[in-house]
């Protein structure tokens, strides 16, 4: 039993169910109406409340920093992703208890900057369960990064319709009780799981085909959650049915431990008969070195393109030698020196700012044109589950092609080109653009979550990939303020009539998405650039360290 929990399997398990319940962020549209009653806001003061939610789930340069120097402490207290997870449980409880008691009337009314910092801190506990999932994940799949990072980065995006379903079955309605769920189920299911996310170095050939499993899982329980949204939105489900559909969900949620039996079954038979194939099998949860991917100095030969003269490197050596790993994987500070880490990060503020304003204004785009409460309703709830499609998809999808010898930025450059048909989409007004909109954007906004990090692990190494990949991600947040508050609520204000400055009409949102359309196409130019720059370096090293992996 002992050895069966401490596998990278059962940590990947772990990982999944923490993941599943960090969300929280997610579901501010439950508890906003509450949360403005109780304290007397008005849309402003609720709007400024949000924009620090947004900042606390997006900057996680501190949980990249304590990850990256707990998990390369040698000392036997204070060492492992665990402690990462207790700095994210701390803060989920004390930010969202602190909103519960403010609600409540438990302690008395905080002015707004103290909210903003209540809020602030409950949503930047997301980045802490999450950096230590992603990045320890990566590290104990590193030939299957895309893959793993598009199974934690897609339950993510399912967290926030899970949370929604105990709303629905436990809360009856209830936001305020929610608030306070908020603050005690993530902070559990944290502490109780830490002690088994771990980094192992453990490797063999059936890793592909068991994340697989995972992978399926996720695809399952999104299906499910998408047909209990819709049903949701067209029929009134009786408290029964709510309980009977989530205790399915439960189950569902359950099966990952399964994956992960079935998983050290294989790799104890493989131990007992070692085969060629196999790579040594070490049960031994301590941090493991990372490779180094690029150079420091970020020297012009590794990028230039093939017939050019000067040839790679970094590159250039043969066999065995060219995988040898070293310990001086680039820092955040070095990475911010190079123009690869610029060329990620305006491509991030093009492809997540903009679908995250997107998501921000849908049901107002929704209303101004004619759609009902409950389609705009569907339209917010689905937005998850096309979400969860890109984060999953493009990890997935990419992992593959990787192994063809296509470079993985190639398709953030894929993924920025449709996002500018996405946005072209709803800035036509058509009848039913927003359906088919919504799911563009939300797939390649997704999509952006997934090879991101995956991308920012490949170029510039594991070791502080939890760091560097959390400082592209501000990129979300930035970008979102231009293009919801300064193009989108600006250019709507401007055209605006009546008491309520309301507008109605394809006049509303139409220049603001065809701005959006632009820096779509802008960030595809940029990500273009990246991917010349980098297509020799993930053929002369990446490729060639997975294929001698796979050989090993």
């Amino acid at each position: 039993m002992e050895s069966f929990l401490n596998t990278k399997w059962i940590a990947t398990a772990a990982s999944i169910w923490i993941q599943c319940t960090s969300g929280a962020s997610y579901t501010f549209g439950i508890y906003s109406s509450i949360l403005k009653s109780s304290q007397s806001y008005d849309q402003s003061t609720l709007d400024t409340v949000s924009v620090f939610k947004d900042i606390g789930a997006n900057a996680g340069i501190l949980s990249g920093l304590l990850y990256s120097t707990v998990t390369t402490r040698r000392s036997r207290f204070l060492s492992g992703p665990w402690v990462v997870h207790v700095a994210g449980a701390v803060q989920c409880f004390v930010g969202f208890f602190l909103m519960w008691a403010s609600v409540v009337g438990l302690i008395s009314r905080p002015p707004v900057p103290l909210m903003c910092l209540f809020m602030l801190v409950a949503a930047h506990a997301q980045t802490f369960f999450n950096t230590a999932n992603v990045v320890s994940g990566v590290e104990n799949f590193q030939d299957f990064g895309g893959t793993i990072v598009g199974i934690m980065k897609g339950f993510l995006g399912l967290s926030g319709a899970i949370l929604i379903q105990v709303y629905d079955t436990l809360c009856e309605g209830d936001p305020t009780t929610f608030i306070l769920i908020l603050a005690i189920t993530p902070t559990l299911v944290s502490l109780l799981l830490m002690p088994l996310v771990n980094i192992y170095r453990t490797s063999t050939v059936d890793d592909k085909k068991h994340l697989n499993g995972f992978s399926s899982i996720a695809l399952i329980v999104a299906a499910y959650l998408m047909v209990i949204i819709i049903l949701d939105n067209i029929f009134t489900l009786p408290l029964w049915a709510r309980i009977i559909t989530f205790i399915f969900l439960l189950l569902l949620l359950a099966s990952p431990v399964g994956i992960a039996t079935k998983a050290h079954r294989d790799s104890e038979r493989l131990l007992q008969g070692p085969s060629p194939e196999t790579s040594h099998l070490m049960d031994d949860p301590e941090p493991m070195p990372s490779r180094k991917y690029t150079e420091v100095q970020e020297p012009v030969e590794y990028h230039e393109i093939p017939g050019e003269p000067g040839q790679a490197k970094v590159a250039s050596s043969s066999g065995d030698n060219l995988l040898e790993d070293q310990e001086d994987d680039i820092n955040l500070l070095l990475a911010m020196r190079t123009v690869n880490f610029w060329l990620l990060f305006i491509a991030m503020i093009c492809g997540m700012g903009s679908g995250l304003a997107t998501i921000n204004n849908i049901s107002q785009i929704g209303e101004s044109l004619g759609y009902t409460t409950i389609e705009r309703s569907s339209l917010v709830s689905l937005w998850s589950i096309w979400n969860f499609l890109g984060r999953f998809g493009a990890g997935f999808v990419s992992d593959l092609f990787l192994y063809k010898g296509w470079a993985r930025p190639l398709f953030i450059v894929i993924t920025l080109a449709t996002l500018t048909f996405g946005h072209l989409i709803v800035a036509s007004g058509f009848p039913g653009n927003l359906y088919i909109g919504s799911i563009v954007v939300g797939i390649c906004y997704g999509s952006q979550w997934s090879l991101m990090p995956t991308i920012t692990s490949e170029i510039f190494g594991v070791r502080h990939m939890g760091t560097i990949f959390n400082t592209i991600a501000i990129a979300s947040p930035v970008g979102s303020y231009i293009f919801s508050v300064r193009i989108i609520g600006y250019l709507y204000d401007k055209v605006a009539t009546g008491e309520d400055n309301s507008c109605y009409g394809t006049r509303c949102f139409m220049l603001s998405f065809f701005i959006m359309a632009s820096v779509a196409f802008f960030g595809f130019l940029v990500a273009f650039a990246l991917f010349i720059r980098t297509r020799r370096f993930y053929r002369q090293v990446v490729l060639r360290r997975l294929r001698h992996s796979s050989r090993s």
